[in-house]
């Protein structure tokens, strides 16, 4: 039987893609078809190859081009994309011809602290500084609007009077650790 394939797109440290690539690293049915990022020295790049993870290192003008990013895709054999604190926009014909296949993670309760220029510490800031009793992570697929894809499942996690910014995330990628692989593997092998 054919396993199903990965593409993993990041941009930062690429602890959620190490994450990933680590949960799916024994499956019989799924398997990482290679790591594209835009940022030549972006931590998951080194990351990655020493897991033996094919990576991709694209310029931001390359990982706009629809076309070319489908055709890597598609040549390679990848069935779904995982965004997994990849900062750029999905190309149309991407979405096109991943519609319903490329899943994202977003690190708040989404509608809330979501859009363009929310991501990383910046969404975790504006939680702390709304005064939100709670916050947590958002699993969705991706479409043409920054996080207003179909979501997927949620989990959430207490905000105290006594959380910083940084607790609150630290909080919050505990939640994408141990949650974001299972709700892949479901998602996809339903």
């Amino acid at each position: 039987m054919k396993k199903i394939k990965l593409a993993l797109f990041a941009s930062g440290n690429g602890s959620n893609a190490l994450n990933i690539i680590d949960y799916f690293s024994f499956s019989s049915l799924i398997e990482i078809g290679f790591v594209l990022t835009n940022k030549k020295d972006a931590p998951i790049v080194e990351l990655a190859q020493k897991k033996n993870v094919e990576t991709l290192i694209l310029s931001n003008d390359e990982v706009s081009n629809g076309t070319l990013l489908t055709k890597i895709c598609l040549e390679k054999g990848i069935d779904f994309i995982i965004l997994a604190g990849y900062l750029r926009k999905i190309p149309a014909e991407l979405l096109t011809n991943y519609s319903n296949k490329i899943i994202n993670v977003h690190p708040a309760l989404l509608p809330k602290f979501g859009g363009q220029g929310m991501y990383g510490n910046k969404v975790h800031k504006a939680v702390f500084e709304s005064e939100e009793f709670e916050t947590g992570i958002t699993i969705h697929f991706v479409n043409e609007h920054f996080d207003e894809g179909k979501v997927i499942a949620q989990f959430y996690c207490e905000v105290t009077k006594n959380d910083t910014i940084e607790t609150i995330q630290a909080k919050v990628q505990k939640l994408e650790h141990n949650y974001f692989p299972i709700v892949i593997e479901k998602t996809i092998l339903n």
